[in-house]
């Protein structure tokens, strides 16, 4: 399955400067989060550490995006069709 995945201009360096790139997965319905790093991480080695920590959590200054849901770790299922959005979390105070 071929999942898009829109990437935040912080990660630009890591994707060759492209803000849209494509993992495939081989689950033919659906995927998950770390299938879909895992794909992108041999394509663009040094990505997923950025994205995701070493228990297998995305990394709090980091969101990701299911759609419109929040995805939280490497098990969130990425149903067919369905875009992914990797941003920076936003803080301040």
């Amino acid at each position: 399955m071929k999942v898009r995945v829109r990437v935040a201009a912080l990660l630009h360096s890591y994707t060759g400067g492209r803000d849209v790139i494509e993992a495939e997965t081989p689950a033919a319905d659906a995927a998950t989060l770390g299938a879909v790093m895992d794909d992108i991480d041999r394509r663009h080695p040094g990505f997923a550490f950025r994205v995701i920590d070493e228990m297998g959590r995305v990394r709090r200054h980091m969101n990701v995006y299911v759609g419109e849901e929040s995805a939280r770790d490497r098990a969130s299922p990425i149903p067919a069709g369905t875009e992914v959005f990797i941003v920076g979390a936003l803080s301040g105070g």
